[in-house]
């Protein structure tokens, strides 16, 4: 068997496919860092982020929800500077902003994860794909949970992101048909 053709050959890529990518997670401080991480991307390669992940755990205190929370402009602006994460800081000030949604999604559902796999059914849909041209950027439940999100305030969560989102955190299995983490 062979795997999904888009790590190419970089290190770094091969193993967030063999190790990460489609793996159901249900822990919500790596569900978000995986939202962080993808909406950082925006416009961006992938590798670029990943590049720069050490960098955003260590400014982000490995995603403590609660931490990131309480950042001010001033702290979101320290951390543009000190550290070697997207300098957009619009996306940095969306940590903040979808750190507090998910408190407040914790405190209605128990937690982030059990909000997003609801849409779900808590079982990850399983796609078939023979070639990763046929993978979607964007399907009409990542619409939906972006408008969502967008309603309780998340940044950078359009419906691209999101699939992509879903995909990083396992709801979505895109592994196309032959490759052997599928």
């Amino acid at each position: 068997m062979s795997t999904c053709l888009w790590p190419g050959s970089k290190q770094l890529m091969q193993t967030y496919h063999d190790k990460e990518w489609c793996v159901p997670s249900y822990d919500d401080q790596y569900i978000f860092e995986m939202l962080t991480l993808e909406g950082a991307q925006s416009g961006l390669s992938w590798s670029i982020v990943l590049r720069k992940r050490d960098s955003y755990q260590e400014a982000f205190r490995n995603f403590d929800i609660k931490y990131c929370s309480q950042l001010n402009d001033k702290d979101l602006t320290a951390i543009k500077e000190q550290f070697n994460v997207i300098k957009h800081l619009a996306k940095l000030q969306s940590v903040r902003a979808n750190a507090l949604a998910i408190l407040d999604i914790q405190k209605e559902f128990g937690s982030f994860s059990n909000f997003l796999w609801e849409y779900i059914n808590f079982e990850p849909i399983v796609n078939n794909w023979e070639k990763e041209e046929s993978i979607p950027s964007h399907t009409d439940l990542s619409t939906r949970i972006s408008k969502d999100l967008k309603k309780r305030n998340f940044k950078f969560v359009g419906p691209v992101t999101i699939y992509s989102f879903m995909q990083a955190i396992g709801m979505v299995n895109d592994h196309i048909t032959t490759c052997r983490y599928r």
